[in-house]
């Protein structure tokens, strides 16, 4: 199995996360009764680095479908100058990749932030502990930020490969200029 096919699993099982992660957030709600008349129901949509989270992950996966595309349905040895033909497009996969680990990692973490401020709340700014009244949803949430933390994780090594296949194209001995004809063959091969 060539490199291509190995980032397109992992690119598979980082679409399971990040689906995983949104639908546990989405489709996640409780509700309560409170002072016996008022009733109350927690979605994500009541934190705003939850439902912003849902958002990202649903993007960056369609973006990691349309790369699994490209890894099973693209030819990768087609004879051709290889130098010409896919220096550009594996720069835009680079920074496309990197971008989206990145913004996924950002919206981890700020959404486990608002959830760890729910889950103790703060008194100095008078907000209160809202898990201690919707536990089911609090522990569903927490199941699904784990999700989007392996989706990360998995997002860094599917972004490793990408910047792997982005540098074996430019020589070891001089600063970003390709590998010379004679080098080619071997990289049509991988």
């Amino acid at each position: 199995m060539d490199i291509v096919r190995k980032e397109g699993l992992l690119r598979l099982f980082a679409i399971v996360f990040l689906v995983l992660t949104a639908c546990l957030m989405g489709f996640d709600s409780q509700t309560k009764l409170l002072f016996d008349t008022i009733e109350r129901k927690a979605s994500f949509k009541d934190l705003d680095a939850l439902f912003v989270l849902v958002w990202i992950d649903v993007a960056v996966a369609s973006y990691s479908v349309l790369q699994v595309l490209r890894c099973f349905l693209i030819p990768t040895t087609s004879k051709g100058d290889i130098r010409q033909r896919s220096y550009k497009n594996y720069w835009l996969f680079f920074f496309l990749d990197q971008a989206a680990v990145y913004t996924v990692f950002a919206a981890q973490s700020a959404a486990i932030e608002a959830s760890a401020i729910a889950l103790v709340g703060v008194r100095s700014l008078q907000w209160m502990k809202i898990c201690n009244r919707y536990t089911r949803f609090c522990i569903q949430i927490g199941g699904a930020l784990l999700c989007g933390y392996a989706a990360v994780l998995v997002l860094v090594v599917v972004s490793s490969l990408s910047a792997f296949q982005l540098f074996r194209l430019y020589s070891p001995k001089k600063f970003l200029q390709l590998k010379g004809k004679l080098n080619d063959d071997h990289l049509l091969s991988m």
